[in-house]
């Protein structure tokens, strides 16, 4: 929801208190003292109120087509990742919560994981999922990355060169598997055989999530005149609000080069399906 509205340019403020909806789901938002529930209702909330589309590019049958796709990912594709991530590796889901700090005990924090891990199980095999093996789960994951993969191909984004609404869903997924599930069988999938999702899920994140650096993309910068010791992080923005007209606002003079959100130091568009991304590197100096 969270990348649809980014891609969408639409500010919003977001709220950590846990609140379910009405319908006891999440997201829900509020506009104009107004509370939609449910992804696809938002979106269609935001479309008619706002009167943003971000599948005005879409033919008929690319509608369907982006309908389906995004059925099997949030209907399917999604319950896979959630076994994944609650019951099969929910200790490491625990160790990687604690590492996040927060006010919440080791002891709470593992009730936490527990009683999770046995919501998921209930739902799961209420909706039908849950029933199967663990392997043949995993080989329903694996059936739904392999067809996410041969749909995107060598494309920009999923239905073509343009964003669609499908790309926010597919991102949101995906990158469960990109950085929340260290060693299990998605991410040893989508960073090696099915590489050009890792791609796809890296542009994405450069473009609309500016402020999220991960361990593994040189967030640490330096100078050629710097120290070892001298080397210091980016601070991470405030996760709170996001506006992107603000976010990608110049940060200073020094730079040489025309920075906009659809280019990396090199004047080179982060949109390009054959971005090298094991080769880029961020070349701006923290303050």
């Amino acid at each position: 929801m969270e990348t649809y509205l980014r891609m969408a340019d639409l500010p919003y403020q977001n709220y950590f208190g846990g609140k379910l909806s009405a319908q006891g789901k999440m997201p829900w938002i509020e506009y104009n003292n107004e509370k939609v529930s449910g992804t696809e209702f938002i979106i269609d909330f935001l479309e008619e109120k706002l009167g943003v589309n971000l599948n005005k590019n879409l033919g008929p049958h690319e509608r369907a087509v982006s309908r389906a796709v995004t059925k099997m990912v949030e209907d399917h594709f999604y319950w896979t990742l959630a076994y994944c991530q609650w019951v099969d590796n929910v200790n490491e889901t625990r160790k990687m919560l604690s590492l996040s700090g927060g006010p919440f005990s080791n002891l709470l924090r593992w009730v936490i994981c527990h009683v999770t891990k046995g919501i998921v199980k209930r739902e799961m095999h209420g909706h039908g999922i849950g029933r199967f093996s663990e392997e043949e789960i995993y080989m329903l994951m694996e059936k739904d990355m392999r067809s996410l993969a041969g749909l995107l191909g060598d494309k920009k984004y999923i239905m073509g060169p343009k964003l669609s609404t499908l790309d926010a869903t597919v991102f949101g997924h995906l990158a469960q598997a990109m950085w929340t599930l260290p060693g299990t069988r998605p991410e040893r999938l989508i960073k090696g055989e099915l590489i050009n999702l890792a791609m796809y899920c890296e542009r994405i994140r450069r473009k609309f999530w500016p402020e999220w650096h991960h361990d593994d993309d040189n967030t640490i910068y330096e100078s050629e005149e710097s120290s070892e010791g001298s080397k210091t992080h980016t601070p991470m923005l405030d996760f709170s609000f996001y506006s992107r007209t603000e976010t990608f606002e110049d940060e200073g003079a020094e730079n040489s080069f025309s920075r906009t959100p659809d280019t990396d130091f090199t004047g080179h568009s982060l949109f390009d399906s054959d971005v090298d991304m094991d080769d880029y590197t961020d070349h701006e100096q923290c303050k």
